[in-house]
């Protein structure tokens, strides 16, 4: 069989030469952020982790360097940026893109998809652990840096990390757009600048350059004691985390854009500053303590601390908006209940800030840096999240390109390599799991049984209404005889299914005992895509006459907007009089009864609570205040 060409059709086309420039120099900002601050503790981290067994820091920084090098080469380079990048949903890349690639939330496919979606839903938990943790290690190890030439300043590392934190968790409800522009020329001078602090280093001792073949990663491994290379293998993976965030952040800039930024720029750039550290360390055992800051002369020091500050900002803000799209992405496809969620660009389905996500993440990472209190303690707790996240990754890439028609075997072959990597990171991180691995998996099973129970819970709340809606033929018949009194005016009910009437028409009708002369029924659908087009958004079908059944899609990256969606299709309401229209929505009091079969009782109370503090669904779908009469059901699970 040959090669299917359905990621060629996806592939983004940038317009010429110098848009995949412009494209690339965000890309650095956005994409290359947290993998780009790495070497500010993960080479340290990882020395101390060799040197602990006994083995000197000059001894062991050659095979470390290596082994980053090769790490960064292997996961970053290969799997993320020449293959994962290509299963792409329409364009969009992340754990939840590949989810709805895969219809895993489509109830047709049985067990596999209930496991899948149980998979994904903590492939997703995942990324929210590992953003807890990020912007703490990031900006608390460039402040650290200040302890070296003013240990004056020790005890206000944690203050000063603590306020950069809460500026920074602050300002995210004004929007990343303008903050974002800068992002790119910030981080392109950052990678220029810790690519020529490396060649500094390697001037001094040039044979560091050994470690760009693999013998001394392989000589290292082979000769350090078991639980030394676990160790040392768990410190070196905090070099390529953040590497997951190129197929995360794929739909903002396209593939090529974030391959050529790897691949030009923070490729060569990481490369030459860990062979610089280790070139360092060879020289002088003692600059293992900090090894990335002894790279520069002394006058630099406070000027590089002030810089680092600045990138691992960005680095945190890179994070935090990928919770923000992650959360919108979770809601759309039905994963979390309704919350809110402001757009901050008009132009830019992807801008979104989520007030209850920003605030519930802070308090995450201010706990850990006020509970870890230093980069060397955090970086136990950094490392297994993201390492879970890649192993789910793989599984799933091997998955859609199963299903898009690569041969069985080469896919099995190529992604069963990198699973044995993965695992073994894994493995090697789960060492840390006292040390402070514990936390970001505590904050990831907490998300991902509150996905769960939500969506188990949607269940039980649907097959509940649809036992008592009345079937369509029957409702048709009642209009068509008369026993329904018709009175002038225009409704739309919004109803959760595509099929029977919706419990908010039948309580209007037993209630008022008529009905408008015109009424639509709407239902809203999330395509597995990102964006749906607008000769695509609307699917109109006429029950009799002035009674229409809506079916309005959205993509996973929208927003919904029915009012909008309604002025599209064609309807028997005139653009013009949407204005006018009534929309009624049911106001479902979900009870829990314990007769009932369905969840634990305790598990049925919490997904209560979650649906009783769900945002008011008006603003869910961009519906006017003065145009939304709810009608109160009870419905019991």
């Amino acid at each position: 069989m040959s090669e299917p060409n359905t990621m060629n059709d996806r592939k983004p086309k940038p317009a010429d030469k110098k848009g995949l420039a412009a494209l690339s120099l965000g890309a650095l900002g956005v994409v290359y952020g947290d993998i780009g601050t790495s070497p500010l503790y993960a080479f340290k981290v990882a020395v101390h982790a060799g040197t602990d067994a006994g083995h000197t820091p000059g001894t062991t920084a050659l095979g470390i360097a290596s082994l980053i090098i090769w790490s960064l080469i292997v996961i970053v380079s290969i799997k993320y940026a020449i293959l994962i990048l290509r299963a792409d949903n329409h364009g969009e890349g992340g754990v939840v893109a590949m989810l709805a690639l895969l219809g895993a939330r489509d109830a047709r496919h049985g067990s596999r998809g209930a496991t899948l979606l149980i998979l994904g839903l903590v492939g997703a938990a995942l990324l929210y652990g590992d953003g807890a943790i990020t912007p703490a290690i990031s900006v608390l190890s460039a402040v650290e840096g200040l302890k070296d030439n003013a240990p004056a300043l020790h005890d206000a590392v944690i203050p000063i990390t603590v306020m950069i934190l809460i500026l920074l968790f602050l300002i995210q409800s004004r929007g990343t757009g303008a903050i974002g522009r800068i992002f790119g020329p910030v981080m392109l001078c950052w990678f220029i600048t810790i690519g020529a602090l490396g060649i500094g280093g390697i001037v001094r001792e040039p044979h560091v350059l050994e470690a760009l073949l693999p013998f001394p990663a392989l000589e290292f491994v082979a000769h350090a004691p078991l639980g030394v290379s676990f160790a040392v293998l768990g410190a070196v993976f905090l070099a390529v985390t953040g590497g997951e965030a190129m197929y995360a952040d794929m739909g903002h800039f396209g593939r090529s854009a974030i391959r050529s930024a790897w691949f030009v720029v923070a490729l060569p750039a990481l490369t030459l500053n860990y062979l610089g550290q280790a070139a360092l360390i060879v020289a002088d055992p003692a600059a293992a303590d900090s090894p990335f800051y002894g790279l520069g002369p002394d006058w630099s020091h406070y000027p590089l601390v002030a810089f680092a500050t600045v990138a691992t900002v960005i680095a945190s803000q890179a994070i935090i908006s990928g919770v923000f799209s992650l959360t919108h992405q979770s809601i759309q496809l039905g994963f979390l209940p309704r919350i809110t969620v402001r757009h901050t660009a008009s132009d830019e389905q992807g801008q979104v800030y989520v007030p209850i996500a920003n605030w519930l993440l802070a308090l995450a990472t201010l706990t850990a840096v006020l509970t870890f209190r230093s980069s060397d303690a955090l970086a136990g707790a950094y490392g297994i999240a993201v390492s879970g996240l890649m192993a789910i990754s793989t599984f799933l890439a091997a998955l859609v390109a199963i299903n898009w028609g690569f041969r069985p075997w080469l896919v099995v072959a190529t992604n069963g390599a990198f699973m044995i990597i993965d695992l073994l990171f894994f493995s090697a991180n789960t060492f840390k799991l006292f040390d402070g691995g514990w936390f970001p998996l505590l904050i990831a099973s907490a998300i991902a049984f509150l996905m769960l129970t939500w969506r188990r819970g949607l269940q039980l709340v649907e097959t509940r209404r649809a036992a008592q809606r009345l079937p369509e033929d029957r409702f048709i018949r009642m209009i068509k005889d008369k026993a329904i009194c018709r009175v002038p005016g225009t409704a739309a009910f919004l109803s959760a299914s595509t099929e029977g009437v919706p419990l908010s028409l039948s309580t209007h009708v037993r209630h008022n005992k008529a009905l408008q002369e015109r009424v639509l029924l709407v239902s809203v659908m999330t395509e597995e895509v990102p964006i749906v087009a607008a000769a695509q958004r609307s699917e109109v079908k006429e029950l009799t006459s002035g009674f229409e059944r809506v079916i309005l899609k959205f993509g996973f990256m929208e927003r919904y907007d029915i009012p909008m969606g309604l002025r599209v299709a064609k309807t028997c309401i005139a653009a013009e009089e949407l204005d006018e229209v009534s929309f009624y929505i049911g106001h479902e009091t979900i009870i829990a009864n314990p007769e009932i079969e369905g969840m634990w009782r305790w598990r049925e109370e919490l997904f209560v609570w979650m649906q009783r503090n769900s945002a008011p669904a008006g603003d869910a779908f961009s519906i006017p205040s003065r145009q939304l009469v709810e009608i109160g059901t009870e419905i019991e699970i």
